[in-house]
């Protein structure tokens, strides 16, 4: 990718999608680690009512630490594409050199392959 204000354009979506998740990361981790089950609801005890009860809870938690894992290696995948953009690398696809078209780049800002490859690599 040439154009340094296409590239500036791609940078500033990625660091605002950086900070978005970042965001959301902590939240997820507040609500999964550090909230527990009678402040959410205003129970005295710590004890659920029911069984079931508890097992909401630990599927409730599962599910958000599981979100967290995806978010944070969409964060990894952002701090990779901000990186080729510092070494002007942004924009090729890292299979066969060709450039991301930029409907690609705009649906997927962290995209590192192009259409072509990435379909063959989910084929293969």
């Amino acid at each position: 990718m040439k154009k340094k204000a296409e590239t500036n354009e791609y940078k500033d979506r990625l660091i605002a999608l950086r900070e978005r998740l970042r965001g959301d990361v902590t939240n997820l981790a507040d609500t999964a680690l550090h909230k527990r089950r009678n402040e959410a609801n205003g129970d005295l005890s710590s004890m659920p009512i029911h069984m079931a009860d508890l097992g909401s809870d630990n599927f409730e938690q599962e599910f958000t630490l599981s979100l967290m894992e995806s978010e944070g290696g969409v964060l990894e995948k952002i701090e990779d594409a901000l990186e080729r953009i510092e070494d002007g690398t942004y924009g090729e696809c890292e299979e066969c050199g060709a450039k991301i078209p930029k409907a690609r780049l705009n649906a997927i800002p962290y995209a590192t392959m192009c259409v072509k490859c990435a379909s063959q690599i989910e084929q293969g």
